[in-house]
């Protein structure tokens, strides 16, 4: 099933690199809402991901300066996601979506299942839950965050 802009974007609930429920339903309605930038990438410590992630590090006040949360799944357990944040000086919320393993790529329709990852999705959430824009791109290829900071802008 593939997420369409206009969709509402499925709920979830994941454990971060450290080890905190995150929910997306967290974010939507009236008090505390943010707009969420969903990313899903294959694996920590591979080169295109190394680079993705730390480019959006390095352009943090980007996403909340525009009251936004970022938030990147992959299917790597919360331990592995630990060391590579420590490792990497990431400060956002790395999401492990290990078991059942893929079940969030599954529902966002970002799951290989040749490859046992999440493909390169990315979902532009508004403070209501309904995806407002979605890029998918394959493994090798990388995004373009300003495509991200674009599509914000338009909330």
């Amino acid at each position: 099933m593939t997420i369409e802009v206009g969709d509402k974007a499925p709920d979830f609930e994941l454990k971060d690199n450290h080890g905190a429920t995150v929910r997306l339903s967290d974010f939507r309605g009236s008090r505390g809402a943010k707009n969420v930038v969903l990313l899903f990438y294959p694996f920590a410590f591979t080169g295109v991901c190394t680079g993705e992630l730390c480019a959006l590090r390095d352009n943090l006040p980007q996403f909340s300066d525009r009251d936004t949360q970022l938030l990147a799944v992959s299917n790597d357990s919360i331990h592995t996601l630990r060391v590579f944040a420590e490792q990497e000086g990431l400060e956002y919320p790395l999401l492990s979506d290990f078991w059942p393993h893929g079940e969030v790529s599954r529902a966002y329709g970002v799951f290989a299942e040749d490859k046992g990852c999440a493909v390169r999705g990315t979902f532009v959430i508004d403070k209501e839950g309904i995806v407002r824009w979605t890029v998918v791109n394959a493994l090798p290829d990388a995004r373009d965050l300003n495509e991200y900071v674009t599509a914000l802008d338009t909330l």
